[in-house]
């Protein structure tokens, strides 16, 4: 009896040691932006649990990776310049392309862009533009047309803006007729005080969940993504989405494996799940922000396909561009972004 008793402790033990030593991914991702059921299927098909942490803009993601050298983390989702400054700062490492089977289902368009050349440290996730988001029963339909709209005085305190640096001062230096990748401090200091005139009319900064204020009613336009305008407009038509003249920012957020990953094959596995059409797809109709797999978008109702928002026309992106890394000069941002949001 002793004996069959300590044959059982012993497998109980063994099965607690076979479970503890089950890799756990560690995935860093923005807020609202990856479907819980994505999460429980790939655990229930690779029986690797995941925990997953959020942030709500790169500023803080790259922050804290850097501080720990990305020890801690597994999978990030930078956007676009942030790939760019962080393989190059050893912060990433190479992603192998072997072990993805579905990454040619990824959109060519979207690929070998400047920030990560053949792709050897990112794999496009999802993607996008930032533009100007209002609901219809307040603002006329063509009545922002352009970024410079957003001044006119009838919008006081009723405006949101991206709690985001760079894209804050990309609507500055457009509306300037500047580049939004300048590392002039002269245009920089210009946009800045272009923006401190703007702050009369803003309400609030928010980067989280920003189609909430827009369904409670506490602004009426903005700056947005994409996807938060299709998101929101689930439950309110009304919100509505323009690509402004002066250029959309577009932006591309990726899968990428931290230089301190401990889970790197669980990492690829993971890549390579949500490279699959059905679960990019999944991704697509819940978060709402636009899929670079083309498989994916044809499972989509015709409705999300044909969506503007979500899948531009050509002419809506002709002057759209990305966002590119600033080097030293992401200092000189930061401190009129300081400055602006603490209304000196």
């Amino acid at each position: 009896m002793l004996r069959t008793l300590f044959a059982g402790a012993l497998l109980l033990c063994a099965s607690v040691v076979s479970a503890a030593e089950k890799p756990t991914l560690v995935l860093y991702n923005w807020s609202e932006y990856l479907p819980k059921k994505v999460l429980r299927q790939f655990t229930k098909e690779t029986g690797i649990p995941v925990r997953y942490s959020t942030y709500d803009s790169n500023e803080v993601m790259y922050a804290k990776i850097k501080t720990v050298k990305g020890v801690g983390y597994d999978l990030i989702v930078p956007s676009t310049y942030y790939v760019d400054r962080m393989r190059r700062e050893g912060l990433l490492q190479k992603i192998d392309r072997s072990k993805l089977s579905n990454f040619g289902n990824l959109n060519p368009r979207l690929l070998n862009q400047s920030y990560d050349p053949n792709n050897d440290y990112s794999i496009p996730y999802l993607w996008g533009t930032t533009g100007i988001g209002y609901n219809a029963d307040k603002v006329a339909p063509g009545q922002l047309k352009r970024w410079a709209d957003l001044w006119d005085p009838a919008y006081r305190n009723k405006l949101l803006l991206l709690n985001d640096m760079r894209e804050v001062f990309s609507i500055g230096l457009r509306t300037l007729g500047y580049s939004i990748n300048t590392t002039d401090e002269n245009q920089i200091r210009a946009a800045y005080e272009k923006l401190v005139e703007l702050m009369p009319n803003v309400r609030v900064f928010d980067s989280e969940s920003p189609k909430t204020k827009f369904l409670a009613n506490e602004v009426v336009a903005g700056m947005l993504w994409n996807g938060e305008v299709y998101q929101g407009s689930l439950e309110n038509p009304k919100l509505q989405y323009s690509y402004p003249e002066e250029g959309a920012t577009l932006w591309i957020d990726s899968l990428v494996i931290s230089a301190g990953a401990q889970n790197v094959d669980a990492a690829h596995q993971f890549i390579d799940f949500v490279l699959r059409p059905e679960i990019a797809k999944q991704i697509n109709e819940e978060v709402g922000y636009s899929s670079p797999n083309l498989p994916a978008i044809q499972l989509l109702p015709e409705k999300m396909r044909n969506n503007r928002a979500l899948y531009p026309t050509d002419a809506d992106l002709s002057k759209a561009d990305f966002q590119a890394d600033v080097g030293d000069a992401l200092t000189i941002y930061d401190r009129y972004w300081q400055r602006l949001k603490a209304g000196r």
